[in-house]
C-alpha cells in the first residue's frame, strides 16, 4: 500500500511551505498584543476580583502568540504585550521624576517608555524561548493546510508540551527579571491572584509558581479550544479547583500571645520633608503619635525622622525612650543610619530601621539590604541621569540578606524596608536562617514619592502576596498610604485611609512554622521549569528527526 507521500506529494509540499512562510505579520497584530498588554493591567489593585481577569486576558495572549510564524515574531508579540502592561503599570515613576525630581516632563516620559521597553524585554525572552521549545506547527489535516483560512489558524499547534513549555518559559523569564540588575519583579503577573483562583499556590511555589500555574491554565484553555478534546479542559478546570483548595490548606499554626500593635500614617508631604521646616514638623508628629497611646509595638514609616540616627534631637530621645519604658511598648522607628569610625568619621549611611525593647538599653538595628536603584544607589554610568532630578540621591550601603529578628515580648518580629517586599525569596531565606524564625513580617515604606497613583494598591498587593508565601500576617506602616493589616492568609484585616493622619490599631496573632515555599523559596519552579523546557525541546513536534529506522 502507497504512503502519504507517494499519493499526495503536491499538498505535503504545499503545508510545508504554508507552515515555513517568511511573511511578516502585520502591524496590527503587535498592536493588539500591546492592548492586551494594556488590558493587563486591570489584573492589579486597585480593580477587584482582578485575578479572574487575568485569566481572560491571558487565554486570550496565548491565543493570540499562537497565531506567530517564528521565535522573532513570538519575541516581538510577546514584547509588544511586555510594553503594554507596563507603560500602563509603572507610568507612576513618572510622578517621582517629574513631580518630586523635578525632570523635565518630556524626558520623564521618555525614561518611563524606555524603562517599560527594557522591561518588556523578559516576555519577549519568554515568548521566544516558548516559540523555539513548541516547535513547528504541524497541522493534522491537510487540506487545512493548504486552505486559504490558514491565516486564521494558530501557526503553532496547542499541545501538551507546548503548554507546559509556556508555563515554564513564562515563569523563569519574570524570575529573571526579579533578578538582573537587582531585579524589577514589579507587575509579576502571579500578583493579581492574591484574589483570584490560583492563590493558594503562593504556599507551595512563590509568585512565580502561581504565574506558572496562570500561563498554564492560558495555554491549556487555548489547546482545548482549537483541537476540541476535552482533556484540556478538564485539566485546566482542575488547576482552577485546586488553588482554591489549597487556599483553605493552613500551612503554619498560631505560636505565642496575641500582641497590639499601632501602625503609624504621618502623611508628610514628600516635597518639604527633607527641608528644615518639615524635619522640624515631622520629629514633633512622630513625637507625638507615638506617645499618644501606648501598644505592645509602635511601628512608623520608612525615615518618618528625616534625620541620621545620631542626630535625633535629645529631647526626642529622652521622651520616647521614657515612654517605652513606663508603658511597655516596643517602638520600631525609621531614621538615617551611619556607620562610624573610632576617630568619628562617617563610613558609610544606610536606609535603617530602629528598636526601642522597655527596660533594656541596646538599641536593635535593621539595614536595608535590597537597594533601589536611582533611589538609593546609582548604578555605575547612570550619575548624569541622576544630575537631571532635584532629588537629594546618594550612595547608600547594604545591610546583609537575613538579620536577626526584633523581639516583642516573646514574638519574633521580621522587619523589611519599602521595596525590600516585593522579594519574597529574600524574606524566606530570612525567615530561614533566623535562630528563632520570626512569626510577624512588619513592613515600613514611604510611597510619597509616587503621589495619589495606584503605586498604592499595587504595593499592597504585593504584600498580601508575602503573606499568603510564609503563612505570616504582615503590618505596613507608611507615610501615606496603604498603611495596613493583613492577615496570614493574605487578607487585609484593616487599613487606614490614605493621605489621611493617624495610626491604626490591631490585636495580632504571631505564627510559627514552614509554608513550602519558606522551605524551598525559588528553587521549586526554577528547577521544574527548566527540566520541562529541555524535555519539550528534545522532543518538540516539527523538530528534524534522524532517518533511521
Amino acid at each position: 500500500m502507497a504512503d502519504s507521500s507517494t499519493r499526495f506529494p503536491s499538498r505535503q509540499r504545499d503545508a510545508s511551505a504554508v507552515s515555513a512562510s517568511p511573511r511578516a505579520l502585520p502591524f496590527w497584530h503587535y498592536l493588539v498584543a500591546a492592548v492586551l498588554g494594556g488590558a493587563n493591567t486591570l489584573s492589579f489593585a486597585p480593580t477587584p476580583h482582578g485575578g479572574w481577569i487575568e485569566l481572560v486576558i491571558f487565554t486570550l495572549f496565548f491565543a493570540w502568540l499562537s497565531r506567530t510564524r517564528g521565535w522573532l515574531s513570538a519575541a516581538a508579540t510577546g514584547w509588544a504585550f511586555g510594553f503594554g502592561n507596563f507603560v500602563t503599570g509603572v507610568w507612576w515613576l513618572y510622578v517621582s521624576m517629574h513631580v518630586y525630581g523635578g525632570m523635565a516632563a518630556p524626558l520623564a516620559a521618555a525614561a518611563v517608555a524606555l524603562f517599560s521597553l527594557y522591561l518588556a524585554l523578559y516576555p519577549a525572552l519568554s515568548s521566544a524561548v516558548w516559540s523555539l521549545v513548541a516547535g513547528r506547527a504541524r497541522f493534522g489535516d491537510e487540506d487545512a493546510a493548504t486552505s486559504r483560512d490558514i491565516d486564521a489558524a494558530p501557526r503553532f499547534a496547542p499541545t501538551w508540551h507546548g503548554a507546559f513549555a509556556f508555563a515554564s518559559a513564562w515563569a523563569l523569564g519574570e524570575w529573571l527579571r526579579g533578578l538582573i540588575f537587582t531585579g524589577f519583579p514589579w507587575l509579576a503577573s502571579g500578583y493579581a491572584q492574591v484574589d483570584g483562583p490560583f492563590a493558594g499556590f503562593g504556599a507551595i511555589a512563590g509568585v512565580y509558581g502561581v504565574a506558572w500555574v496562570l500561563a498554564l491554565f492560558a495555554a491549556l484553555v487555548v489547546q482545548a479550544v482549537f483541537t476540541r478534546t476535552l482533556l484540556p479542559a478538564a485539566t485546566a478546570l482542575a488547576t482552577v479547583i485546586a488553588g482554591m483548595l489549597l487556599s483553605l490548606v493552613q500551612w503554619t499554626t498560631p505560636a505565642n500571645a496575641p500582641i497590639t500593635v499601632r501602625l503609624l500614617q504621618g502623611n508628610v508631604k514628600q516635597e518639604m520633608k527633607f527641608e528644615q521646616a518639615g524635619v522640624d514638623e515631622s520629629l514633633a508628629l512622630y513625637k507625638r503619635l507615638i506617645t499618644e497611646k501606648p501598644a505592645d509595638l509602635i511601628v512608623t514609616p520608612e525615615t518618618a525622622l528625616p534625620v541620621l540616627a545620631v542626630q535625633v534631637p535629645q529631647d526626642f530621645a529622652t521622651t520616647i525612650r521614657n515612654f517605652a519604658n513606663n508603658t511597655n511598648s516596643s517602638i520600631l522607628f525609621g531614621a538615617i543610619g551611619v556607620t562610624m569610625l573610632p576617630d568619628g568619621n562617617v563610613t558609610d549611611y544606610t536606609n535603617s530601621l530602629f528598636g526601642i525593647t522597655p527596660g533594656i538599653n541596646d538599641v536593635y538595628r535593621y539595614d536595608k539590604h535590597h537597594l533601589v536603584p536611582f533611589g538609593e544607589f546609582v548604578p555605575t554610568g547612570f550619575h548624569w541621569f541622576v544630575r537631571m532630578m532635584g532629588i537629594p540621591l546618594g550612595d547608600l550601603a547594604r545591610g546583609p540578606v537575613a538579620q536577626k529578628a526584633f523581639f516583642v515580648k516573646n514574638q519574633p518580629i521580621a522587619v523589611d524596608i519599602c521595596y525590600e517586599d516585593i522579594f519574597g525569596e529574600e524574606i524566606a531565606h530570612t525567615l530561614r536562617n533566623q535562630e528563632t524564625p520570626a512569626g510577624i513580617l512588619v513592613n515600613s515604606t514611604n510611597l510619597a514619592w509616587f503621589g495619589n497613583t495606584i503605586a498604592l494598591d499595587q504595593h499592597l498587593q504585593i504584600a498580601r502576596m508575602r503573606s499568603l508565601e510564609t503563612g505570616r500576617p504582615m503590618l505596613r506602616a507608611t507615610n501615606t498610604g496603604m498603611t495596613a493589616v493583613i492577615g496570614a492568609d493574605g487578607k487585609v484585616v484593616s487599613k487606614l485611609p490614605t493621605f489621611t493622619t493617624g495610626s491604626l490599631e490591631a490585636t495580632v496573632q504571631g505564627m510559627s512554622g514552614s509554608t513550602p515555599y519558606i522551605t524551598s523559596g525559588n528553587v521549586t519552579v526554577i528547577v521544574v521549569s527548566l527540566v520541562l523546557l529541555a524535555f519539550g525541546f528534545a522532543f518538540a513536534p516539527g523538530r528534524p528527526r534522524s532517518n533511521k529506522r
